[in-house]
């Protein structure tokens, strides 16, 4: 048996490759699929199958790209109206080599999520493996309120029972394969590592620990995750299948000239520096996004109807950038910026500047009372463990929609936990007119380090 767990990095995506005798399998591929084309090859395999848990909100499939590549079929559970491979339903075996996969029908994050159970069959017949898809994760289950709230209670039995009935009943020695891991907004405790097994998680899941379902659903009508923008669009393009690529794109270096008359021609900006480079210097009107924040923060700010432009702080970084775009469906890459900012500079074009603040400088600021707006634009669990005091909330994903909430008429330090999310939401009210907005670097994690106050008021 063929064993291989592939991670997409910034989703914490987990993607699997199975293989027995001349045969494998694929368990929710990414879209930059040559890594299972290359494992297959390396293992002497064809990829015959290809198996989606669920139509995931994500990040865009790669089945339908790798089926184009392979030949390989797509299946998917039952519930949808797919535009492409077949429906399938719980109790379905499939061969692959000495291998047997079976779907396990587990609604509950979704109505047409399912999970598939492998076997050894050259061994025994208990199951030794099972994808979870977004089911059960490794320290947490997956959020049900993807069709609103008024569905969330639905859901949520049916994943509880989806877990408790079907799933742990495989047995204690069953590795757990799910689709996420940390980082994941797919759930809200991921736990930090990739290895578990159904007992492990039976004896220390905090949620499968609930004493009951009816606390069981309790506690997860009361989860309030962020629910990305980008969601419909990865929703539409998993139901109807992606437009194909064929290869991950190289978009082409432009001149400081060719740049602008991009961005006049409405382009839009993304400056993938780190938040001290794009404080010290920048194209007015540019989103900061760092180069790892992309797969997490350009679904909620880009759209999908215009071309993009990058800012790399190095050259290097470019088919970094891409994957993280290409993974959530932003194709129309229309280049970057030959040279970076010093290219641009140099080229005399004008830059902008994003004042930053140490938290020193801020506490000093509030202690003399100064008029200025302390924003606070990490996530609601982050913010209830503990803020600055006087501060206002808004989660960075919500901020261009709630920009009415954020005085003018005075100076606004935008915090969050170290200064990365707070670059991107400094560069929001940037772009929006605001005239004083500073960053302040180390967030409230350098806050708390150095002893100043929090409240949880």
């Amino acid at each position: 048996m063929i064993f291989e767990r592939t991670k997409a990095e910034g989703l914490a995506h987990n993607s699997y490759f199975i293989g027995s005798g001349s045969q494998a399998a694929v368990i929710d591929p990414r879209r930059d699929c040559y890594v299972y084309v290359d494992l297959a090859r390396r293992h002497s395999l064809k990829i015959k199958s290809i198996f989606e848990t669920h139509r995931n909100e994500d990040y865009v499939h790669g089945s339908w790209e790798l089926s184009n590549m392979t030949g390989a079929e797509i299946y998917h559970g039952s519930g949808l109206e797919w535009k492409y491979g077949m429906t399938i339903h719980g109790g379905q075996d499939f061969r692959i080599g000495g291998l047997r996969l079976t779907a396990l029908q587990t609604p509950g994050h979704t109505d047409e999520s399912i999970s598939y159970v492998l076997t050894d069959l050259s061994n025994a017949t208990a199951s030794i493996m099972v994808f979870t898809g977004d089911a059960l994760f490794v320290g947490d289950v997956g959020r049900t309120d993807l069709y609103g709230p008024d569905q969330a209670p639905r859901l949520a039995t049916a994943l509880y029972e989806s877990i408790f009935g079907r799933i742990l009943p495989l047995g204690d020695g069953t590795i757990l394969c799910p689709a996420h891991g940390a980082g994941s907004v797919c759930g809200m405790n991921i736990a930090n590592r990739d290895e578990s097994t159904l007992g492990i998680e039976r004896l220390q899941n905090p949620v499968l620990q609930m004493k009951n379902r009816d606390e069981f659903v309790r506690h997860k009508v009361a989860e309030k995750p962020a629910r990305p923008y980008y969601f419909d669009q990865m929703e539409k393009y998993n139901l109807d299948g992606p437009p194909l690529l064929g290869c991950v794109l190289s978009p082409s270096p432009l001149t400081p000239a060719e740049f602008k008359q991009r961005m006049d021609g409405g382009a839009i900006v993304i400056d993938a520096s780190m938040p001290a480079a794009f404080g010290g210097a920048h194209i007015k009107g540019a989103y900061s996004i760092w180069l790892d924040g992309l797969p997490a923060f350009a679904g909620w700010m880009l759209p999908y109807d215009k071309p993009l432009l990058l800012v790399l702080e190095d050259a290097a970084h470019l088919e970094t950038a891409v994957r993280h775009l290409m993974r959530t469906g932003y194709d129309a890459v229309a280049g970057y910026l030959r040279g970076g900012i010093e290219g641009w500079y140099n080229a005399g074009f004008p830059i902008e500047d994003l004042h930053t603040l140490s938290v020193h400088v801020l506490n000093e600021m509030l202690a003399r009372r100064e008029k200025i707006t302390v924003l606070d634009v990490r996530d609601q669990a982050e913010w209830e463990s503990g803020h600055i005091g006087g501060s206002l909330h808004i989660y960075v994903g919500y901020l261009e929609k709630r920009l009415d909430e954020v005085p003018r008429d005075r100076p606004v330090a935008v915090v969050c936990s170290v200064g990365h999310r707070g670059g991107l939401g400094a560069s929001i009210l940037l772009r929006a007119g605001y005239p004083h907005v500073h960053n302040v670097l180390g967030g409230l994690r350098a806050w708390a380090t150095t002893g100043f106050p929090l409240t949880r008021e």
